[in-house]
């Protein structure tokens, strides 16, 4: 097995163990580290496939500021009682479950499928993954999406600091 594959896989099973320890933990500054794991082996996913671009943008950004912001929501909440957060068997429960075991399914059928033959990149993987071609893209054919998300975002950010100061004075 070539080391890129190896790599690929381990990175994967990585994200999918820390995906799962995010919504499993009841403690949400556990879940919050799991997660911080789960952006570290996405990025390593991203290295793998040579959007070396990516990798860093997953690091800076995610790994860096979102979770500040996260953990600061969860300081900001102060989550004091844990055993009054606890849940009684409800119709979410059993709905979760099922969606599980769907799931679960699905990726039984894709490791048994057949085979595709195509096991290897596409030549222009590398060039793709550059910063030049990710912002040409960016900045001239998804130009309006890249601004309403940027719109999105700062009036999410000014929502939470009128928030945050209500909650101070």
């Amino acid at each position: 097995m070539p080391l890129h594959v190896a790599l690929f896989l381990l990175f994967g099973i990585g994200a999918i163990a820390t995906a799962i320890g995010t919504v499993t933990r009841r403690n949400p500054v556990a879940a919050a580290v799991n997660l911080i794991a789960h952006f570290f082996m996405l990025a390593g996913l991203y290295l793998t496939l040579q959007a070396q671009f990516l990798a860093v943008l997953q690091i800076l950004v995610y790994a860096g500021a979102i979770m500040v912001l996260v953990v600061f929501v969860i300081m900001l909440l102060n989550l004091g009682n844990e055993e009054a957060l606890r849940e009684q068997f409800t119709l979410r429960k059993v709905l979760g479950v099922v969606l599980a075991a769907i799931f679960l399914l699905q990726i039984g059928v894709l490791v048994n499928a057949r085979p595709t033959g195509a096991l290897y990149q596409s030549p222009q993987a590398a060039a793709l993954g550059t910063a030049e071609s990710i912002g040409r893209a960016l900045f001239t054919q998804y130009l309006f999406p890249f601004e309403a998300i940027s719109l999105l975002l700062l009036a999410a950010l000014v929502g939470a600091i009128i928030l945050a100061k209500r909650k101070v004075e």
